[in-house]
């Protein structure tokens, strides 16, 4: 079998160690020869490289493992960059989240005036590691990871509409994880799904098992009585901000009884009482500084002080594995159903070609092919149409240099009340922003 090589690009990240541990775990189904971590924060990464290197090397020492801040030296003999940057790391995702509470609007890192501000950051880096791979490695894959992913899939389709770039989202196949466990299943690939919508902004449409028996209709039940919450410690989310969006699903349902909704849209068309009941002043970004990320570089520490990792809390997840499979289905053609987000084309016939849909695709080595969708109705259409011209507003403000369009994209979040108030953010985060955003005029 192909052994690949493996390049994560965000190293420091505190989803790098369970990406490395997920994929020495497939080993046997997805081979790797090397894996290399980049990210241009050298200490950062350090922390949690020497970690991972113990890691790799008491599990299998033929692997090649190595960890740099140069791109040459990272980007060239890769097969694959698994991205997931964090442009701003935590101290900006609080700012995202902080300065539209300030105004009495939806504060959250993918959402909203929170996620045009996280994308107008995040796009220029990622188009660098596209040119990077393209330059010492040409025939790699960027399976792209970094959030907000709407905002970065359309930047990445206006900037490098040919580059071989697969942008991808684990929210709904933690969700779905959550969905199987909930009726007895044992994960998510006893199901059958499809799905439409943008990224964080979609809804399942049938859910069936491999036989073709219905699941819906069980899993609305139980949604219709704790949402999306579940009664085991499985799953990689627990922080108090997230079992509130899982509870939520809820009163998704009731809005929407024919579908089952991605929880982000509680952001969306539950934005008054999601204000109202949010602590301002400690969000998520607060929760994770203080719980995830401090937890695993913590027992990075603890790995690299004893020299092994024998009794590891670092373990792999949704977000691990699904990065995983996807790199497994376009090494040996396995024809996988993944939802991942694609420009249109004709999947949703009913939608403009030149937006990019979640839906689901079958992917094998050539690449991906979405699945057809049909017409969808006059409610989903009527929001997904406002949410996409905010975000095409968003990457055009960024080509162009323009405040009026990045003002625009504020103004068409449906989470903003007024023009005024999202000039009134947008003047906020310029302040905060200017070590990334590129000038607004």
């Amino acid at each position: 079998m192909k052994k690949s090589s493996v390049l994560i690009a965000g190293g420091g990240s505190t989803y790098t160690a369970g990406i490395v541990v997920m994929l020495l775990e497939s080993v046997k189904e997805f081979p790797v020869r090397k894996i290399k971590l980049y990210d241009n924060d050298e200490e950062r990464q350090r922390k949690v490289a020497e970690a991972c290197a113990i890691i790799v090397n008491e599990y299998d020492s033929e692997i090649e493992f190595s960890y740099s801040t140069d791109p040459e030296e990272s980007f060239t003999d890769v097969d694959f960059v698994m991205a997931q940057l964090r442009v701003g790391k935590y101290a900006m995702r609080e700012q995202d989240e902080k300065i539209p509470f300030k105004h009495g609007v939806v504060g959250q890192e993918t959402c909203g005036p929170g996620g045009i501000a996280y994308g107008l950051r995040s796009i220029g880096p990622i188009i660098d590691l596209v040119d990077y791979m393209e330059k010492y490695s040409p025939d790699a894959w960027l399976l792209n990871y970094s959030n907000p992913a709407a905002i970065v899939a359309e930047g990445t389709r206006r900037l490098r509409p040919n580059s071989k770039i697969i942008n991808i989202c684990d929210m709904p196949i933690c969700l779905e994880d959550i969905m199987a466990r909930a009726i007895g299943l044992q994960n998510r690939k006893a199901m059958e799904v499809r799905y439409f919508g943008l990224n964080h902004f979609g809804w399942w449409t049938s859910i069936k098992d491999h036989e073709g028996n219905d699941l819906m209709e069980k899993i609305k039940a139980h949604v219709s009585k704790q949402g999306y919450t579940e009664n085991t410690p499985a799953g990689q989310h627990k922080e108090a901000s997230w079992l509130d969006a899982m509870r939520a699903g809820k009163e998704l349902l009731e809005i929407e009884p024919q579908f089952l909704s991605n929880t982000y849209l509680k952001y969306y068309l539950m934005a008054d009482e999601t204000v109202a009941h949010a602590n301002k002043e400690y969000t998520r970004a607060n929760e994770i500084i203080d719980g995830r990320e401090k937890e695993v570089f913590a027992e990075c520490a603890r790995i690299v002080e004893a020299k092994t990792a024998k009794g590891t809390t670092l373990h792999s997840n949704e977000h691990a594995s699904f990065i995983v499979d996807l790199a497994k289905a376009l090494t040996f053609n396995t024809k996988e159903r993944m939802l991942l987000i694609t420009e249109n084309n004709g999947a949703i016939s009913n939608f403009s070609d030149d937006a990019m849909v979640e839906v689901p695709c079958i992917v094998g080595k050539d690449g991906y092919e979405p699945l057809t969708m049909g017409k969808i109705p006059t409610f989903q259409k009527g929001l997904m149409e406002q949410q996409i011209a905010s975000e095409k507003l968003a990457i055009e403000g960024w080509i162009e240099g323009s405040y009026q369009k990045v003002w625009q994209s504020l103004t068409m979040s449906k989470t903003v009340p007024s023009a005024k108030v999202a000039k009134d953010i947008l003047d906020d985060f310029i302040e905060v922003n200017k070590e990334f955003w590129p000038e607004l005029k």
